[in-house]
């Protein structure tokens, strides 16, 4: 087996050894994933892996950082802009599904990373993403405040927004038999993500 070389791909080697090390651990979690199969699914020498990440534990690390920052840069993005009211609120949830749309395996980490405590990664998970869950409970009851939103307690309403998000994708392969059809095309992620706008608008708008 020869190793994979820069050349050959659009990726380099280290990002080609990110994105299998994303599907494998999403797949088969932190325990169940070991550097030989994600070697053997870029297509090179564990040795070779090796000179990008010295062990197992720092690609983990490195992947779920790679996971947040993408996650948090697009939240950021959405909550920094101008618009305001139910506008903003609209901004953020779909930024949140078009992420999870071109990344579906994220769900999946973030999922066992929050059953875990983040004990794979050292990362206190929830401490993390407090300070952007308290900045959208904050917008959320200034607006309540101003009687541009209904009442809702906060806290609770990102919550709630957060699981229609993250369920669907992460239960993708269920959602399928019920749909009997695939839950993750362009038109049903589609479908439900404007579905999810319209309940929370419904829902919130006065």
């Amino acid at each position: 087996m020869s190793d994979v070389t820069e050349e050959s791909s659009s990726k380099s080697t280290r990002e080609l050894i990110l994105d299998e090390a994303l599907h494998c651990f999403a797949d088969r979690g932190y325990e169940g994933t070991s550097l030989n199969d994600i070697a053997a699914g870029v297509g090179i020498r564990r040795p070779s892996l090796l000179h990008h990440f010295p062990s197992k534990e720092a690609l983990y690390t490195d992947v779920f950082e790679m996971l947040l920052s993408e996650w948090l840069e697009g939240l950021e993005f959405a909550m920094a802009s101008p618009a305001s009211g139910w506008d903003k609120a609209e901004l953020v949830i779909r930024a949140g599904f078009d992420l999870f749309a071109r990344t579906p395996d994220y769900v999946r980490i973030m999922r066992r990373e929050a059953l875990d405590s983040g004990v794979h990664v050292g990362v206190d998970l929830s401490g993390f993403l407090r300070p952007l869950f308290d900045s959208a409970c904050a917008y959320f009851t200034s607006e309540m405040d101003a009687g541009h939103f209904r009442r809702h307690n906060s806290q609770h309403l990102i919550i709630t927004g957060y699981g229609a998000i993250l369920t669907y994708f992460s239960d993708a392969p269920f959602i399928d038999e019920l749909f009997n059809d695939a839950a993750l095309t362009p038109e049903n992620v589609r479908d439900h993500c404007d579905h999810v706008v319209a309940f929370f608008r419904a829902a919130l708008v006065a």
